[in-house]
């Protein structure tokens, strides 16, 4: 059988045991930067040298240590299924060590408390004011605070259940993991100011009990935010940063409050403590 055969047997298998987002991640990595390597060759006749020369080609690259991670593992996943499928006797990409991680200097841009309310300050749409609002002080990820809607309000508690598409349609989706699905207490002033939202839809669109909490019929988009966001760090003299970053703000600010590390990580919803250390910590 032919690579080529064989990956579009997993693209049937893949599609319906992958969200739709981390399908076309996977599609677009392997049609990239694995299948174009591979295409012309018979399955059975790849060998672990071959594995490595594919990995030298990559590196040159200089791809993010966590993109060659996740490229190798998207890899290995195909073999397994391959395995699977009795078309290889084994994986032979788990023959071959990971890429190895070079050294890097992560650095991510955030606001502290003051430029943030000078951010604010400068913001002149109450929609968008809120869900910055959202961002910088419970940590949430722009795709789960868009997908927010007033049925996910229970007194001051926020369940976290959803996520939108980044593209496409932008429909309702799982949060990115397991861990992703919590809730957050929020203040009474944050309520408050829902409660102010939903009666400004109410009067523009009518009763309805489930309206976006950022939108109303329908959520904000993020090209709408970013314009927001743009017109208001320019008249605010800030360094824009991007709206994911505002997490980042978040995390940055509780652990400098020697808020303990593995109540940041829960309520950011990282699957582990030790993802959080990594991101964060330095």
């Amino acid at each position: 059988m032919s690579f080529e055969e064989a990956y579009n047997n997993y693209l049937e298998y893949a599609s319906s045991r992958h969200k739709k987002q981390g399908f076309e991640t996977i599609v677009k990595n392997f049609n990239l930067h694995i299948l174009p390597y591979f295409k012309n060759r018979k399955l059975n006749s790849i060998t672990k040298l071959d594995i490595i020369n594919w990995q030298n080609n990559i590196l040159q690259f200089n791809f993010s240590n966590n993109f060659n991670k996740n490229l190798y593992y998207e890899f290995s996943a195909f073999f397994r299924y391959c395995k699977y499928c009795d078309f290889v006797n084994e994986n032979i990409v788990l023959q071959v060590p990971k890429f190895k991680k070079k050294i890097e200097n992560k650095k991510h841009n955030i606001y502290t408390l003051n430029e943030f309310l000078k951010f604010r300050n400068n913001l002149d749409n109450y929609i968008i004011k809120q869900y910055f609002n959202f961002m910088f002080f419970y940590g949430t990820r722009p795709s789960e605070a868009m997908a927010l809607r007033f049925s996910d309000l229970e007194n001051n508690l926020v369940h976290i259940n959803h996520s939108i598409q980044r593209k496409g349609r932008r429909e309702l989706d799982t949060p990115k993991n397991q861990s992703s699905i919590r809730t957050i207490k929020i203040s009474l002033l944050t309520l408050f100011r829902f409660k102010i939202l939903k009666n400004m839809y109410i009067n523009k669109y009518g009763y309805c009990f489930d309206y976006y909490i950022f939108g109303g019929v329908k959520p904000l988009s993020p090209t709408t935010i970013d314009r927001y966001k743009l017109k208001a760090c320019n008249k605010a003299n800030l360094k824009p940063i991007t709206q994911h970053e505002f997490r980042h703000s978040y995390a940055t600010r509780m652990i400098h409050k020697k808020t303990p590390i593995d109540v940041v990580s829960k309520s950011m919803g990282h699957s582990t403590v030790s993802m959080t250390v990594d991101v964060y910590l330095h």
